[in-house]
């Protein structure tokens, strides 16, 4: 993460998150975190960023997700780019979806 990121305030947050046990505990606290439009656009950069990373092109996440090629490119900009967030996270969810399928 970006040093400038780093403080104690960021930590408390993700600290809570970690906290969190199940889908509907995430529901309740991200409802009263974030506005309505927040929660929508992480969750729109999340479904691009999934769907970059399953190979879809530009077109087909536009019309998917509705996201502006702008904000698609910044996405794929992480993907390609950032800190590996994203692929740590798909990682996991393949491994708990292979165990949940066994």
């Amino acid at each position: 993460m970006n040093d400038k990121l780093k403080n104690k305030a960021m930590d408390d947050l993700f600290k809570a998150i970690l906290c969190l046990e199940n889908t509907q505990e995430c529901y309740d606290f991200f409802e009263d975190l974030c506005t309505v439009l927040e929660l929508k656009a992480i969750s729109q950069r999340f479904q691009v960023a999934k769907m970059l990373n399953e190979k879809h092109v530009y077109n087909e996440i536009v019309s998917a997700t509705g996201a502006s090629t702008a904000t698609i490119s910044r996405v794929n900009r992480s993907l390609n780019y950032g800190n590996d967030g994203y692929q740590i996270v798909f990682g996991r969810m393949k491994a708990l979806e292979d165990k949940n399928n066994e």
